[in-house]
C-alpha cells in the first residue's frame, strides 16, 4: 500500500485533513499525520517508509530526502517551494511538486489589506488616504498578481505589471498596462505589489535604486519572500525618503533598526499569513492530495518543479 505523510509543524485545519484523508482513502493509500512536531528527529523518523509527502512551510532537505528511502515525490502545499531541497530531490530521482494557484486569493487579499490599513492610518482616527486613482505596479503577474490586479480595478487604481514570462498581450486582456522594465515599474507607481520567487538571481536584487526611484508617497508591498529585499540598501531608503513605507507579510531582519528609527513606516504581521486563510488551506492541502493520487497512479508531472 502506498505510504503519504502530511507532515505539518504548522498544521492543516482539520477540514482540510479531513478533505485529504478522503481523497487518499479513496485512491486506497495509507495516510499518516505528523502535526505539531518541534524536533526534525521527528520528521526524519516519519519519513522513513513512506512513498510521497505533503508539507507546507516544513524543510525538506538533504538529511529528510536521505532518511525517506521509498520517498517518490514530495508536495508543497503552496506556490513557494524554496523550503524543499530540489537538487536533493533529483539526486534521489524524487518529483518535487508546489500547488500554484491555490493560495492567490488568500495572498491577494492580505497585501490589500495591509495597503489599506496604512492608508487609512492603521484606524487611528487621524486622517488617511484613498487607494482610488492611484498607481500600482505588480512585480511578477503571475497567480497572485492577476488576483492582486483584479481587486486593485475593483478600488479603481491604475494597474500596471512586469513579468518578462507573461505577453503584453494577456495583461491587456485583463485591463493591465504592462512596462517593458522592471525599472519603468517602479519609477511609474506609486504603490508596487512584490511578488517575484526568491533565487539567486532575484535575492536582494530590491534596493535603493528601485525604490529611490519610485513617486512620493511610495509603498512597497512584500508578500513574496524576505530574500528578495537588499536590506542594507532598503535601510538607505528609509534614511533618505520620509515618504517611504514598507509593509510586508515576512519581518525583516533589520526589524530592530526599523522600530528604533521609523516606527509608523512598517507593518509586518506575525508571521507569514499570507496563505493563512481557511479557504487556502483546504484547496492547497486537497490539491497536494490529488496531485500525488494522480502522480502514482497515472505518472502525471504536471505541476513538477525540478524538472
Amino acid at each position: 500500500m502506498t505510504k503519504v505523510l502530511v507532515a505539518t509543524e504548522k498544521p492543516f485545519a482539520p477540514v482540510a485533513v479531513e478533505g485529504i484523508r478522503k481523497v487518499f482513502n479513496e485512491a486506497g493509500f495509507e495516510m499518516i499525520l505528523l502535526e505539531n512536531y518541534k524536533e526534525k528527529s521527528d520528521l526524519l523518523k516519519a519519513v522513513g517508509t513512506v512513498d510521497a509527502i505533503i508539507i507546507r512551510s516544513d524543510i525538506v532537505d538533504k538529511e529528510v530526502v536521505d532518511a525517506a528511502k521509498a520517498l517518490k515525490i514530495v508536495v508543497r502545499a503552496g506556490a513557494g517551494y524554496d523550503n524543499i531541497d530540489l537538487p536533493a530531490c533529483t539526486a534521489k530521482g524524487v518529483v518535487a511538486m508546489n500547488t500554484p494557484g491555490q493560495n492567490s486569493n488568500a495572498v491577494a487579499e492580505l497585501a490589500f489589506g495591509m495597503m489599506i490599513q496604512h492608508a487609512r492610518g492603521y484606524y487611528s482616527g487621524k486622517s488617511g488616504s484613498e487607494l482610488r486613482g492611484k498607481k500600482l505596479g505588480i512585480h511578477a503577474y503571475g497567480n497572485v498578481g492577476k488576483y492582486v490586479a483584479m481587486i486593485a480595478k475593483g478600488f479603481g487604481m491604475e494597474v500596471y505589471a512586469f513579468d518578462p514570462f507573461v505577453t503584453a498581450d494577456k495583461m491587456k486582456q485583463d485591463g493591465v498596462s504592462p512596462v517593458g522594465s522592471v525599472e519603468e515599474l517602479y519609477k511609474t507607481c506609486q504603490y508596487i505589489s512584490l511578488h517575484i520567487p526568491a533565487n539567486k538571481e532575484t535575492k536582494g536584487s530590491i534596493g535603493y535604486a528601485l525604490l529611490m526611484s519610485m513617486p512620493k508617497p511610495a509603498t512597497l508591498v512584500n508578500t513574496a519572500r524576505k530574500e528578495v529585499i537588499n536590506e542594507a540598501e532598503l535601510l538607505k531608503v528609509f534614511e533618505e525618503r520620509k515618504d517611504f513605507v514598507y509593509l510586508s507579510d515576512v519581518e525583516a531582519d533589520c526589524r530592530p533598526e526599523l522600530d528604533e528609527k521609523f516606527k509608523g513606516r512598517f507593518f509586518f504581521t506575525a508571521k507569514k499569513m499570507g496563505a493563512q486563510t481557511e479557504e487556502a488551506n483546504i484547496n492547497a492541502g486537497i490539491a497536494g492530495a490529488h496531485q500525488i493520487v494522480n502522480f502514482i497512479l497515472k505518472g502525471d508531472k504536471t505541476f513538477q518543479v525540478n524538472k
